[in-house]
């Protein structure tokens, strides 16, 4: 399989993918001096970081630091390294021999950069959709991990604060769910005994749950 193949974009321009392809290692060492993927990397960033700050804008109704959190989870070297290796990115590089005997091709720094240049690859060849399409079908898997584990710290709190008074019951009760299947959204209250003390909406019914109890945390004067 074809690395145009793996990624599910066919390019019109070759040389997008070629340059995007192309470490700085490689082109010192060759005779013609072709371009590196260095300033790609530096575009391919800034589309990343547009294509998921767009994405969780929408589908997490949370303050500026949490959503910079996500962001930063999902745009680190670690995740894009881990996307990169899905698609056997590393073996697709072309490196000068001193970067190919020092293991160049898993090496998280340079295979993580040569992804965000095929991000920006995609991008001066097709457009930012088909961009975003590549970005978030790594993106999304991430996210997922996101809703399961972002934010647990407020329910816990909430539930540490309300066990101090045995006879206090917190229920959490969805009360609304809309949109169509790929773009759900839910709101769920969060009752003490039958007072609803906070709302949170999310694009997962955990993550609504997550919103609503830190509501009620600063109900209650925490942060």
């Amino acid at each position: 399989m074809t690395l145009e193949e793996k990624i599910g974009y066919k390019f019109q321009n070759e040389k997008y993918l070629r340059r995007a392809l192309t470490h700085s290692s490689f082109s010192n060492e060759s005779k013609d001096k072709p371009e590196s993927n260095e300033r790609m990397e530096f575009l391919g960033d800034a589309v990343l970081s547009l294509v998921v700050s767009d994405y969780i804008f929408h589908r997490y109704h949370l303050d500026e630091g949490d959503l910079t959190k996500i962001r930063a989870s999902i745009v680190c070297e670690k995740s894009l390294f881990r996307f990169a290796q899905e698609i056997g990115l590393g073996d697709e590089l072309l490196l000068g021999r001193g970067e190919e005997q020092m293991g160049g091709r898993t090496r998280p720094s340079v295979v993580s950069d040569a992804f965000e240049a095929l991000i920006c690859a995609i991008y001066l060849d097709g457009g930012l959709d088909p961009a975003a399409r590549f970005i978030l079908r790594f993106a999304l898997e991430e996210l997922e991990e996101t809703d399961r584990h972002a934010f647990v710290d407020y329910k816990t709190r909430l539930q540490e604060i309300i066990q101090q008074n045995p006879e206090e019951k917190v229920t959490y009760v969805l009360v609304k769910e809309e949109g169509p299947d790929h773009d759900k959204h839910f709101e769920v209250e969060v009752r003490l005994n039958s007072n609803v003390i906070g709302r949170g909406r999310s694009g997962s019914k955990k993550g609504a749950e997550q919103l609503a109890a830190k509501e009620a945390l600063e109900l209650m004067g925490q942060k």
